[in-house]
């Protein structure tokens, strides 16, 4: 009995013994395995966070190149104009505002009356901070009457979303972003084709007939420098109105006005002038007309004349006089 005693103390001291040099050999693996795995995932969150802020830096870069408002790239203007969304109007345009009666100091206040968006809270990362110089013309069209080859590029303004994975405009940012082709209707076209080329054909002949016969009488009259020209109207007027108040036959504005039995009105010399070489009818309505016919028109007609401002011609002088006033303001430039 004591024998065997012996014998399990000896083995369970033998069994303690390895296991006390089993933990003491054994290194703590599970517990470093665990830091590096944390280690890992914290380096690459922050490699994807470097990798999404690169890309969304490029995006930004990528926006300053095109337009706000229709997405064209500025690459395209061969003299890279552009304007800033949240500038300050320009001097051309406030000229033309001035001349339309209106007011407007700030880019965002135009860009909402023209193109009905709002750029006040535009963010840099998802929209562009300027616009191309044919927004602009089209701003300018839309608050003068003269006529201009502009024409918008797209039937709605751009919309601008933020940077993802498909972005249509980090791949497309030196050509602008790209816009859904429509098929044409080859009937349709073809028949707007032959209505446009006829009416292009009858204007041009009717044009021809009016122009020829409008530069033969202000080769006639050749006031030029004698009566003022409707550009030196400070208020841009309709272009009816302008018509009233300008001669049927240098177009200039009325200088001691005459009209005729068929109501139509000229300059006095103008008038007297074509009626000497052109024969005694009216040159608007070929109405029989003689010198003996022209009249005064009536009074109030006048006094709507004479208060015209007009921009006085003279170098160095930007003074506004009326046109009632406008003779006696020129005589004092030449006593001066």
């Amino acid at each position: 009995e004591s024998h065997l005693a012996n014998n399990d103390k000896e083995k369970v001291a033998a069994t303690l013994g390895i296991v006390n040099d089993a933990m003491t050999l054994m290194p703590q693996e599970p517990i470093h395995t665990g830091k590096n795995l944390n280690h890992g995932a914290q380096s690459t969150d922050k490699d994807a966070f470097y990798v999404n802020r690169t890309e969304i830096e490029a995006h930004r870069v990528n926006l300053q190149h095109l337009c706000r408002i229709c997405g064209g790239s500025f690459k395209n203007d061969p003299y890279k104009r552009s304007h800033p969304v949240h500038g300050p109007v320009d001097d051309e345009m406030q000229a033309l505002l001035r001349k339309k009666e209106r007011r407007a100091t700030s880019w965002p206040d135009l860009l909402n009356k023209v193109f009905k968006i709002d750029v006040r809270g535009d963010m840099d990362t998802i929209h562009p901070t300027n616009f191309c110089h044919n927004c602009w013309s089209v701003i300018q069209r839309k608050f003068s009457n003269a006529p201009c080859e502009v024409y918008f590029p797209r039937k709605g303004t751009m919309e601008w979303h933020p940077h993802s994975m498909s972005c249509d405009i980090c791949g497309t940012s030196s050509h602008g972003v790209k816009r859904k082709k429509q098929a044409p209707n080859p009937q349709v076209s073809k028949k707007l084709r032959i209505i446009a080329e006829r009416a292009r054909k009858i204007m041009y002949a009717r044009s021809r007939k009016q122009v020829n016969s409008k530069s033969i009488m202000k080769k006639i009259t050749n006031c030029q420098k004698i009566h003022l020209s409707t550009k030196m109207l400070i208020v841009d007027y309709p272009a009816d109105f302008v018509k009233s108040i300008s001669c049927q036959i240098c177009e200039h504005i009325l200088a001691d006005p005459v009209e005729t039995t068929c109501k139509h009105l000229f300059c006095r010399l103008c008038i007297l002038k074509c009626l000497k070489v052109i024969g005694s009818y009216c040159p608007s309505c070929r109405y029989p007309c003689f010198p003996t016919d022209l009249v005064n028109p009536v009074k109030s007609f006048l006094s709507i004349l004479n208060t015209l401002a007009v921009r006085c011609p003279v170098k160095d002088c930007y003074e506004e006089v009326t046109l009632g006033k406008y003779s006696h303001h020129l005589s004092s430039h030449k006593e001066k």
